[in-house]
């Protein structure tokens, strides 16, 4: 075994984004000799650019509901949120400064919604240490000595190391510098990959009349994804109307299952637009408001109980004139409407891809990684954290979370 001191590093972190950031930080604190390696021109470049610029750092609930917005595949977090979980996730930026709030989603933010203020605070802990941070400086290859410990190669220098931690991302937000170098990396040492695709991402429908409703917000509607009538998934959550169709929290939850299917144009977005409303009531409301109001046009009665825009629509999808009045409306008609309102079919086209995609879904297999210490089970002293991983979960400051504590987790353990 080499001697530690041997080494020029005790830790080489590939990736300054939110779980190498907090791998650093932790490694550091426990007194490890750290480099942390970023290929961009700045560290944390995504964190900048969640939320809306806000980073939604967390969500209010507690360990049990992180795991189960990972689905079967967050078990593997039960371990990462025992060391560091929402509260410790609170506290951290809170010592440092970042007040935060919750809002009715659940969704944590800083109090500030400056995305900006939870970066800063993570490069102040990280300039408590001694960590080592070098930026234009992405690493090329990761290459395992004869006597145990590494050689991370960049093109500026070849140094050494008793451990590495990837968190070099996954594929979304290219922009940002994600490119799946990680990937390669893992891939060398005899990982596998499950196949990545885009998560979080806008959902693009065919039908073209979609535009007619751009910049529509409806806050609570309900969306499922159908192959041949068969649920693939579904959620409720606020839903913009875009030009090529759908975004926001609802539209986002359900893109893995689209993006993940063999031919997406085969698929069916099933929107169910007053979730909280039975066929049965909404059927009983026009029934009894278009007799009440009868002089009124039809749209004008719907109204109250969707936006004017979204009526107009319906009544065309429904092969009904604008000015129909509601004593007009036939028994018929009324049943188009409640079928409109309540499952209106949208084929699907796909998705906007990892250019718009707040996560990747797929990556490094869980079965090959030691969820007690992100330790990699193919090689000794290799660690894996973030989004690196396969886990993928719901927007609202989850996969922040996820993390943050595959990170800190890593970061004990190296």
């Amino acid at each position: 075994m080499v001697d530690p001191a041997a080494f020029d590093f005790d830790v080489i972190v590939l990736g300054a984004g939110a779980a190498g950031l907090m791998a650093a930080i932790h490694a550091a604190e426990r007194g490890r000799r750290v480099l942390l390696l970023e290929k961009g021109k700045k560290p944390g470049v995504k964190i900048l650019m969640s939320g809306g610029t806000r980073c939604n750092i967390t969500h209010d609930c507690d360990n049990r509901g992180i795991v189960e917005a990972f689905g079967p595949n967050g078990k593997f977090l039960h371990s990462a949120l025992a060391n560091f979980g929402v509260r410790d996730t609170i506290n951290f930026f809170e010592a440092e400064g970042v007040a935060t709030k919750v809002e009715d989603t659940g969704k944590i933010f800083p109090v500030s919604d400056r995305a900006l203020d939870v970066l800063n605070a993570l490069l102040r802990r990280l300039g408590r240490t001694t960590v080592k941070l070098t930026l234009n400086e992405p690493a090329r290859d990761v290459v395992p000595l004869p006597e145990g410990g590494f050689r991370v190669v960049t093109d500026q220098r070849s140094p050494t190391c008793q451990h590495v931690v990837v968190t070099t991302g996954g594929l979304s937000f290219p922009g940002c510098g994600t490119t799946g170098d990680g990937y390669g990396f893992t891939k060398k040492f005899g990982h596998t990959i499950v196949p990545t695709r885009p998560a979080l991402v806008p959902v693009t429908v065919q039908p073209t009349w979609i535009k007619e409703l751009q910049g529509v917000t409806l806050p609570h509607i309900g969306l499922k994804v159908l192959d041949e009538n068969k649920s693939l998934t579904a959620r409720r959550g606020s839903t913009l109307f875009a030009h090529f169709g759908l975004t926001g929290p609802a539209p986002l939850d359900v893109s893995r299952a689209i993006s993940g299917h063999a031919t997406p144009t085969k698929l069916m977005l099933e929107v169910d637009l007053l979730p909280k409303v039975t066929e049965q009531a909404f059927d009983e409301f026009l029934r009894t408001q278009t007799a009440a109001n009868g002089k009124q046009l039809l749209a004008g009665v719907m109204s109250e109980m969707l936006t004017r825009r979204v009526c107009d629509q319906l009544l065309q999808l429904s092969e009904l004139p604008l000015d129909r009045r509601a004593a007009a409306l036939s028994k018929v008609d009324r049943l188009k409407l409640v079928a409109a309102v309540k499952r209106l079919r949208l084929p699907v086209r796909g998705t906007l891809g990892y250019e718009k995609a707040e996560v990747t879904a797929g990556g490094v297999s869980l079965d090959e990684v030691d969820s007690r210490t992100m330790q990699s089970k193919r090689q000794p002293g290799l660690f894996l954290a973030g989004e690196l991983l396969d886990l993928d979960g719901w927007i609202g400051g989850y996969n922040f979370q996820s993390a943050w504590s595959t990170g800190w987790l890593a970061g004990q353990n190296v």
